[in-house]
């Protein structure tokens, strides 16, 4: 049986869930930049036509929901997003410790799935 060699693997473990992270974070920057950019441009034109009394005491409830349904959909997408990222880190990290394991023990285990 080879021996495993805890330092590689740690850095194996890193590197995988680095590359992942790296990749995925480039993606929530742009993803978040511009859809908090639109929910402050809207903001700030629901916030002008409060104003300007463009939006009436009657309608102003409506786009203040507006704002908040546009909230609240940017934070479930972005944590559907960092899901996807934790079941690739989890993946990666899972491949890498059986591959080392298959490699010390001279046999072929089947890497998990997370279900």
């Amino acid at each position: 049986m080879a021996a495993i060699d805890l330092d590689q693997l740690v850095s194996d473990m890193k590197v995988a869930a680095s590359g992942i992270l790296n990749a995925d974070v480039s993606t929530f920057r742009g993803f978040s930049e511009r859809q908090l950019k639109a929910i402050a441009q809207q903001a700030t034109l629901v916030a002008t036509g409060i104003a300007t009394k463009q939006i009436t005491e009657e309608t102003e409830q409506f786009f203040l929901d507006s704002l908040e349904d546009m909230a609240l959909s940017f934070a479930k997408t972005l944590r559907g997003l960092l899901m996807v990222t934790i079941e690739k880190i989890w993946s990666a990290v899972v491949g890498v410790l059986w591959n080392a394991i298959s490699k010390a023990a001279n046999v072929v285990l089947p890497v998990p799935v997370l279900n």
